[in-house]
């Protein structure tokens, strides 16, 4: 089941939390925070060590919000890039071929499986028309497969025939395309069929 991200603090929310923080009975004492003990000591005039602590207090509470602003900003990083990998393995490992074309139908992105079903290498797969790939049966299945997902039905099917391979028989692959939730074109998503049919001159 996919992470859901955590709920990111707001800024009242980081306020509260770093004004507890300098509350505390141990205040960080580092970095920038250390210069704020010395500037303190120098608010030593009796006419305006309150306006002068009480400013120097607002820039601590406001250091301590960055600092924890940042620290949030690594921790959701860490759980963007955790995702995004997780995501990448599900596509990448996937037992079916997924693969998304542009409106020309070209390959702009494959996996494994995809590629091994059309029979050839991932990079020499992308950018080229799945069109080419298949029969002249095949073309039209595809391309009226997308027009239906085009007019709005949610998802379509089809079997596709491949052009023939070395034995002379064209190859059947289930299809099943919608709209590509991710941008413009169309995810499509294949499964090897059982039929196959020797070409005529094979």
């Amino acid at each position: 089941m996919t992470k859901v991200l955590q709920w990111q603090p707001t800024r009242d929310d980081l306020r509260s939390r770093a004004v507890a923080h300098l509350r505390g009975p141990e205040p960080p004492a580092r970095g920038t925070l250390a210069a704020f003990g010395v500037l303190y000591e120098l608010a030593s005039s009796p006419s305006t060590a309150p306006d002068a602590l009480a400013l120097l207090h607002e820039l601590q509470v406001h250091q301590v919000e960055v600092d924890l602003q940042d620290e949030e900003l690594r921790r959701s990083r860490i759980e963007l890039e955790s995702l995004l990998n997780r995501q990448v393995k599900l596509f990448e490992c996937a037992p079916m071929g997924y693969l998304t074309v542009d409106d020309n139908a070209v390959l702009r992105e494959l996996n494994p499986a995809g590629a091994g079903l059309l029979g050839y290498e991932r990079d020499s797969l992308r950018g080229s028309s799945l069109e080419s790939y298949l029969t002249p049966e095949g073309v039209t299945a595809l391309r009226a497969m997308l027009r239906r997902v085009t007019a709005g039905v949610p998802a379509e099917f089809a079997d596709l025939f491949l052009r023939p391979a070395q034995d002379g028989k064209t190859r059947c692959v289930h299809a099943s395309a919608c709209l590509d939730p991710a941008g413009e074109g169309f995810l499509i998503g294949l499964m090897a069929g059982t039929g196959s049919k020797a070409t005529p001159n094979a």
